[in-house]
């Protein structure tokens, strides 16, 4: 898979920048791993109901282990989005013998126990997508602040389009999980955009970011709104977009719908963009965010500095962590062919499939 140049760019100047103070690029783990022996790294992943981690998170991780440590073992598990499960998981890999460990925390302040469990046992933790609690060594992520602000202002942008009054009607907002930190700070950053230059009817915090709960969510919202009143949802992500468009579309909405935000690009998201039925989603590139992860995982684990690239700090709550932070990407219909295709996440063939075809061809994506 392809990454563009101006994502890589993009990210790279994001991490550096910011009010925290700055490393000057530099983390330091305790590890004593050997490259040229081979070690196993455990790689614990939160659940599979959005498709990017089997689909994109899991191999590109594994690939790039290989890449630096060709006879590293890479022991894979998936948590369900079961935080008990996870800790289950995390201890059985310890057992194993993992010299480090690339967590994407269920619950990030329940996985302090399983930081704290593998810093006693002289594990390193990198912390993945999602900032877990306790002594982590190193943490990726996307500014998910950033993340919030992008889709809040597609939503404003979308609402006042034409001269339009942004507070001409009511807006939902279906935020994702309240276990997941990364969901308070896409919610903070949504909020900064719009608080104040729309109406927001109805808001949710979605458990398990459950795309069957965000249609359930809407349905309440639309019988305490009133379906004339709803101009625009902002969904946190593009599997919750779409359980709230499957409601709209169950209470009788027109076309075209409210505009609908989302995030990580999923392929039935962009499909949903090609036909009209979603407005935006947000891409976050997932390679340069994997490939930083293995990067971490076997400088941790061999204790060497972290100095592939310009880092920030990010506090957990025990500690400031060393961090690389990259920035999203707004997709709408109209540069699917310049982001998610050019970066080769999808293909045309891929997006373009049965009844999306003809709106493909409508919207110049072939």
């Amino acid at each position: 898979m392809r990454v563009t140049s101006a994502l890589l760019v993009a990210g790279l100047a994001v991490a550096g920048c910011g009010g925290d103070d700055n490393n000057g690029g530099s983390g330091t783990s305790t590890g004593n791993a050997n490259v040229n022996d081979g070690f196993k790294v455990g790689l614990l992943l939160p659940e599979s109901k959005t498709t990017r981690y089997e689909t994109f998170d899991r191999p590109l991780i594994q690939s790039k282990i290989s890449e630096l440590c060709p006879k590293c073992q890479v022991l894979y598990q998936n948590a369900d989005q079961d935080p008990a499960k996870q800790q289950a998981q995390a201890e059985a890999m310890l057992t194993q013998g993992i010299k480090v460990m690339i967590l994407d925390a269920v619950d990030a302040k329940a996985a302090g126990a399983i930081v704290s469990n593998a810093q006693a046992q002289k594990v390193p933790v990198v912390a993945y997508d999602r900032l877990a609690s306790g002594p982590v060594s190193f943490y990726v992520s996307f500014d998910n602040r950033r993340v919030g602000m992008v889709q809040g202002q597609a939503l404003l942008d979308q609402l006042s389009a034409n001269g339009q009054d942004p507070k001409r009607g009511d807006i939902v907002m279906i935020n994702g999980s309240p276990t997941d930190p990364n969901a308070a700070d896409f919610k903070a950053g949504a909020h900064s955009v719009l608080d104040g230059k729309v109406n927001i009817g109805n808001e949710f915090d979605t458990p398990d970011w459950s795309p069957d709960r965000a249609q359930q969510e809407m349905d309440q919202a639309i019988t305490a709104i009133g379906r004339d009143r709803v101009i625009g949802v902002y969904a946190a992500n593009d599997g919750m977009a779409g359980g709230a468009i499957a409601s709209m579309k169950g209470a009788g909405f027109g076309t075209p719908l409210p505009p609908v935000t989302g995030q990580d690009a999923e392929l039935a998201g962009i499909q949903r963009i090609v036909s009209g039925d979603q407005f935006m989603t947000v891409f976050k590139s997932i390679k340069p965010e994997a490939d930083v992860a293995g990067q971490m995982a076997i400088d941790a684990a061999t204790g060497k500095d972290f100095t592939a690239q310009s880092t920030t700090m990010r506090n957990n709550g025990t500690k400031d962590v060393t961090s690389v932070l990259l920035e999203p990407v707004a997709v709408t219909k109209s540069n699917i062919k310049d982001t998610v295709i050019k970066d080769g996440f999808y293909t045309a063939a891929q997006i373009c499939t049965g009844a999306f075809a003809q709106p493909c061809a409508a919207a110049g994506i072939s």
